[in-house]
């Protein structure tokens, strides 16, 4: 007997799409017909990979030696007790390599905690302006996302009385995900800050997941003498802790990641890791272990002394842009301001990203990825690519806002 139902997507596929890779397929589309475009969109390093994994991957490949097999769904053993030992040496913290989960990319991180931590149904609070995929992850997974507007007055990061705030308005709270640095706004949180945070946390049952990625990518910090960042487990370790080989290593397109595991979400991980992607991709493991060669941190160090010069420039050249209020960037290398003066002209910060990028050659990031509520007034710039990047697009900028 026939049925009147017709084939659709899923409920949970209804997230809305992240501008930011509209943009990057605009960019490509343009250079392809001969355009010159600067591009301060993607947060990716235009150092790349360090020389010694790039040289080690093709090694591997050339040889054949290790095999590039399945290896173990939370990763190679060397590879997790290499990660192990980096917290040894950048946040003086002892850590057993049978609790650190390598992913298929920070991302596969996400899914796999978000999985493993909360049910359907459950309440799971993040800040806004934020990293959309955190949102929308949650979202497909029948996480009620529970947002947390924030400002300058807190930095842009949450605080134990926003928290209570949200209790009060929503109810029970299951979770929290804080960024430090901060997508967009590159804000951080010091010691005391995060200490009364994971207390707040321990305190009401909510399991804390905090998003380490630009680690390493650092400048002068409020109140701090945490030059690398502090970590969560260096307070508590019932929370999982998300970080990455793609920010201050520069190795993106490899998809490697990791999470710190609390014991009790380790098997639950694990399984689930064997379920979804049987193992994060081998050559990049095998690889990826000259990244914590001393040699390394010393050139990822001199990116970084990059990223600051870049960061610099559009800090000198912010009253010449003639926008308005920008966020503090303590650290990662992003740049997030308000239009200000400039949404009289074009209404919208996807408005005035789409004009800047077809006449001037410039592309960035408008704010409605990162705060549906204010984002139309904001926008985002990346200065991974580099100080002779940002200087020729703020150039470009303000020949385009004069004209």
């Amino acid at each position: 007997m026939a049925n009147n139902r017709v084939f659709q997507p899923s409920a949970r596929s209804h997230v809305p799409p992240f501008e930011v890779m509209d943009i990057l397929s605009r960019v490509a589309e343009l250079r392809a017909d001969g355009r010159s475009i600067v591009s301060l969109c993607a947060g990716e390093p235009s150092s790349g990979a360090p020389k010694g994994v790039s040289d080690e991957a093709a090694r591997i490949h050339a040889t054949g030696t290790p095999p590039l097999g399945y290896t173990s769904p939370l990763g190679t053993h060397e590879l997790r007790a290499a990660i192990a030992g980096h917290y040894h040496n950048w946040y003086g913290i002892e850590v057993d390599p049978r609790q650190v989960a390598v992913t298929t990319g920070s991302s596969g991180a996400f899914t796999l905690a978000f999985l493993a931590a909360f049910n359907p149904g459950d309440r799971v609070a993040l800040v806004s302006p934020g990293y959309p995929a955190y949102r929308n992850i949650l979202t497909a997974l029948g996480i009620e996302v529970v947002t947390i507007a924030t400002g300058p007055a807190t930095r842009y990061q949450p605080t134990p009385a926003l928290l209570d705030n949200a209790i009060a308005e929503y109810g029970e709270l299951h979770g929290l995900i804080l960024a430090s640095p901060a997508n967009p706004t590159g804000t951080m949180v010091n010691r005391a800050e995060l200490a009364a945070l994971t207390e707040w946390c321990v305190s009401h049952t909510v399991r804390l997941v905090s998003d380490e990625i630009y680690h390493g990518i650092t400048y002068p910090v409020h109140g701090a003498a945490d030059p690398l960042g502090v970590s969560a487990w260096e307070t508590d370790r019932s929370g999982l802790v998300i970080s990455s080989f793609s920010k201050y290593w520069g190795m993106t397109g490899w998809r490697l990641g990791w999470a710190l595991m609390p014991e009790d979400l380790a098997d639950a991980m694990d399984a689930l890791a064997g379920n979804f992607s049987l193992c994060p991709p081998a050559p990049a493991q095998f690889a990826a272990l000259g990244a914590f060669d001393a040699e390394r941190y010393v050139e990822r160090d001199a990116v970084v002394a990059g990223f600051a010069t870049a960061r610099g420039l559009l800090l000198e050249q912010h009253e010449r842009l003639g926008w308005g209020d920008a966020a503090p960037a303590d650290g990662a290398f992003y740049y997030y301001a308000d239009l200000g003066p400039q949404l009289e002209r074009w209404g919208t910060s996807s408005a005035y990203a789409r004009a800047l990028l077809e006449e001037a050659g410039v592309a960035l990031v408008p704010g409605t990825d990162f705060d549906p509520e204010h984002g139309h007034r904001t926008v985002r710039l990346s200065f991974a690519a580099g100080e002779d990047a940002v200087a020729e697009a703020i150039d470009r900028i303000l020949r385009f806002q004069a004209g």
